[in-house]
């Protein structure tokens, strides 16, 4: 029988870096750099985060938090999250990263499943939580100041009130970067619990050791390749992995200046913030994509000339290069690429995107592989592929023929999760006896190693014909048709009906009444099932009165409109 750390020798996996060791070298090279910036607000350069860092050490080393003692974070994006999780890793605690969105009843279950200590929380989130609801925390935290709002602890409370005084003690004379020294890391150590932000309702902790962020980053360097200097912008909740590692980890490791949007912006704002900041890599979903191009880049680009590029195989390289300038500028005309994970991407936006040579990549993974499975360079990959497999992993898809009919897509490797968090069961139903972890994915893998998702296994629908037919497909195609904002496929009575969201601001600009939205939706329809197999047409399209309820990731909690 394999287990998961054979299979990771028998893939000769040697990763020699410490990711504490690489935050400490980055520390120390960088000192005088600026690192963390709340936009439009406060600058940390690394030798405040250093201090943090320390401070945050003496405050648990008298709280009595010991190596291994779970500490949670619930806040929005800034500089002192990060600040805090640094702190919280090269003490030797365990991170558990809440996403700010989730209820006040699921993080309360979270702190309370996880064994969570101490809480630190934003000044946005508190007020919704309820401390008798989290009986065994020692003390919450307040990010914004890092004032104590709850302490059941004397040491802790005593610790707070004399921390300043204690860093004084410690460092009598000026902090200096050579000063800096952190504890070394065991690759299999327990590093962050990410709990799940599922389209299945419920929450798992996903454990996530440090081979598994190392074997990340050192993936993404090799792809990417910032210097110390080059700005981010951090817009993904640092509580979801794929911000958490993408961004910050990263970037943070290479002497990086991180700017945090410090909430989900709109389109405005973000390109407002992209002219300001210039920054050379961008992670986002795909949701953020499509809605900047839709808001900021079409209107810009004569619409007849947009629709000219999109349906012409031939078209003048000139006309091409300045919409791609066009684009770059909304974006701040100085990143290496946009790099899109999290959803699957709108196949039409992709086209447009592809003709114009637009640098952008799709990275495909999951909170359990921390998050990579795929992803390749923007010049590398291949239309609506999500690239080739990622540096220290492998892939197969289970299928009598792999690259043409779709079959679930399974890993293994560097990246694969410890398992979830007091649920032998779970994952066991994830992790089988050879080591592969089931994504839940349906794809395709060509020859070349090019992977394909096709859709969710469990998103797939099947018809009393017996065809499998995959919802996000006829979505991706329906929402980019006029006076869309999203939509959602479902079966019902085995004929598919559309759940539209409309755009309202569209539609009003053109003076509709409810009536005419509806019939406009209706022709919609007719064109769609132009282009759709006989199996797989619409019968239906009903308009749903407010935005589909979603996931950190921005994927529609499907579950909740079966």
């Amino acid at each position: 029988m394999h287990t998961l750390c054979q299979t990771l020798c028998n893939l000769k996996m040697e990763i020699q870096d410490s990711f504490i060791q690489l935050v400490e070298e980055s520390i120390r090279a960088n000192w005088d750099r600026d690192a963390l910036t709340d936009y439009k607000g406060a600058t940390l350069q690394y030798k405040d985060v250093a201090r943090k860092i320390e401070k945050m050490h003496i405050l648990f080393e008298h709280a009595g938090i010991r190596k291994g003692d779970k500490i949670a974070l619930c806040g929005r994006n800034s500089a002192n999250w990060t600040a805090t999780f640094l702190g919280v890793v090269t003490y030797g605690a365990v991170a558990v990263t809440i996403l700010h969105e989730f209820k006040a009843d699921n993080v309360h279950h979270i702190v309370n499943h996880s064994e969570a200590r101490m809480l630190f929380v934003g000044d946005q989130v508190w007020e919704m939580f309820n401390e008798a609801a989290m009986p065994n925390l020692e003390g919450i935290i307040e990010l914004k100041n890092f004032d104590l709002v709850v302490s059941r602890s004397e040491k802790l409370t005593y610790a707070r009130e004399h921390l300043n005084e204690e860093f004084g003690k410690k460092y009598p004379c000026r902090f200096r970067a050579e000063q800096v020294f952190y504890r070394r890391e065991e690759p299999e150590e327990l590093a962050v619990i990410n709990y799940t932000s599922g389209t299945t309702g419920y929450s798992k902790g996903v454990m996530l050791p440090y081979r598994s962020i190392i074997s990340n980053i050192v993936h993404i360097d090799q792809k990417v390749g910032l210097k110390a200097g080059d700005s981010i912008v951090s817009m993904l909740p640092l509580g979801h992995i794929f911000g958490l590692v993408f961004d910050f980890l990263y970037g943070i490791t290479k002497g990086a200046h991180l700017w945090f949007l410090t909430r989900m912006p709109s389109p405005k704002i973000i390109a407002e913030s992209f002219a300001v900041i210039r920054p050379r890599v961008i992670a986002c979903v795909p949701l953020i994509v499509e809605k900047i191009f839709k808001k900021n880049i079409l209107p810009e680009v004569d619409n007849k000339l947009g629709k000219l590029l999109l349906n012409l195989p031939i078209i003048s390289d000139k006309i091409k290069e300045q919409i791609r300038q066009q684009a770059m500028e909304v974006f701040g005309g100085n990143f290496i690429e946009i790099v899109i994970g999290g959803a699957p991407f709108n196949p039409e936006v992709e086209a447009f995107l592809r003709k114009i040579n637009f640098p952008y990549t799709i990275a495909y993974g999951m909170t359990e592989c921390a998050p990579l499975i795929c992803h390749s360079r923007w010049d590398e990959i291949l239309y609506t592929s999500c690239g080739k497999t990622v540096a220290n992993m492998e892939t197969k898809v289970i299928s009598e023929d792999p690259e043409r009919i779709p079959g679930e897509l399974v890993c293994r490797g560097m990246n694969v999760m410890l398992g979830y968090y007091k649920n032998e069961s779970a994952t066991a139903q994830t992790i089988d006896k050879d080591g592969w972890l089931h994504t839940g994915d349906m794809a395709i893998k060509d020859a070349d190693g090019n992977i394909f998702i096709k859709g969710r296994c469990k998103n797939m629908l099947l018809t009393a014909s017996g065809q499998n037919i995959y919802p996000e497909e006829i979505e991706a195609r329906l929402n980019n048709m006029p006076y869309v904002n999203e939509s959602l496929v479902i079966l019902k009575e085995n004929k598919l009906v559309a759940l539209v969201y409309p755009d309202n601001e569209d539609a009003f600009s053109h003076g509709m009444n409810k009536k005419q939205l509806e019939e406009a939706l209706e022709l919609n329809r007719i064109e769609l099932n132009k282009v759709l197999p006989a199996y797989s047409q619409i019968t239906q399209v009903k308009l749903y009165p407010e935005e589909f309820e979603k996931t950190a990731k921005k994927s529609i909690k499907r579950f909740l409109y079966q």
